[in-house]
């Protein structure tokens, strides 16, 4: 009730109750969406070192895409907004209902992918090993951004001639600021991100290297007002000592893009929709605070979906 000469009325409890029913059943017309349980993948990859390009294989051996929660593309477009807010339907990419595990279905020509999403399933960070002489390795990270670090809306140049296949990213959100915490705390940010990919290889395993743009822009300036194409060139409380070596990285920042690879493997496809679907991995730097430290290897694994047109 409003308020009225200072003092507070509040509603008692029965007649609280009563009213959160009234809505509730008001509102028993919208279904919320639950989130969806992802397909499951058995997938065997090894990968090469950073930088260069993925020339191993990556066998799908199995993708159930037949899932009781997953969504098919239709059925996430006919969903309303309320029934996908707040339930992280928005972050995931559709799934193929029925379809063909035959990849032979699908016809060789030139082809425009459209709709192309990538959802990423799992994220780990290369790390040094604890022990003295002991290989680095990659190590489960607990995700810190929220649902929104799936690609979507991609446009690619697709060319299919038997078996072989030629892929080439075009345009869409293909970049998702994410960050990851390790077991030790530290928090690793980068830019999950497929732009400017150029693949080659068979349907089974195609792979190729793409551009990872810099986490910062050119523009962003640290807190002492220090920026790649603007701002102070140094600190300004240290103007003597611009040029030495501890602070030269601090003071020189950078914008430039890294690079990164991928491999990604076809599983289903559905020759009457079009519709094709697999999963990737990819190797790409995290951030480097504009040029100020190294970066780390960030290993990304998850599911992919397209259309041919």
């Amino acid at each position: 009730r409003f308020q009225r000469h200072g003092e507070a009325r509040h509603f008692p409890a029965s007649n609280a109750s009563e009213m959160a029913l009234s809505m509730r059943a008001a509102n028993g017309s919208v279904v919320r969406a639950s989130r969806p349980a992802r397909a499951q993948v058995v997938a065997k990859a090894q990968k090469p070192s950073f930088g260069q390009a993925a020339a191993a294989t990556l066998a799908a051996t199995s993708l159930l895409a037949g899932s009781a929660n997953a969504l098919t593309y239709d059925e996430l477009q006919g969903l309303t907004y309320l029934q996908v807010k707040g339930t992280g339907v928005a972050n995931t990419c559709p799934v193929i209902e029925g379809g063909s595990t035959n990849l032979s279905d699908v016809k060789s020509g030139t082809y425009r992918m459209q709709k192309f999403c990538m959802e990423p399933t799992s994220f780990t960070v290369k790390e040094e090993s604890s022990f003295k002489g002991g290989e680095s390795e990659f190590v489960k990270t607990k995700l810190m951004t929220r649902l929104t670090y799936t690609l979507d809306g991609m446009d690619a140049d697709v060319t299919i001639n038997g078996k072989n296949i030629t892929f080439k990213e075009l345009e869409g959100l293909d970049y998702a600021a994410t960050t990851v915490q390790l077991p030790g705390g530290e928090r690793v940010a980068f830019l999950f991100t497929i732009k400017e990919f150029e693949g080659k290889g068979t349907l089974d395993s195609f792979s190729g290297d793409f551009t990872v743009p810099s986490y910062r822009g050119s523009s962003f300036l640290d807190p002492k007002g220090r920026g790649a194409s603007t701002g102070y060139d140094n600190a300004v409380a240290l103007p003597a000592r611009a040029d030495a070596d501890e602070l030269l990285r601090e003071n020189q920042k950078s914008a430039l893009a890294l690079k990164g690879s991928a491999v990604f493997s076809v599983a289903k496809v559905d020759p009457a929709t079009g519709e094709i679907a697999g999963v990737f991995e990819s190797i790409q730097p995290s951030d480097t605070d504009q040029g100020s430290k190294p970066p780390k290897d960030v290993k990304i694994t998850g599911l992919w979906y397209g259309q041919l047109q």
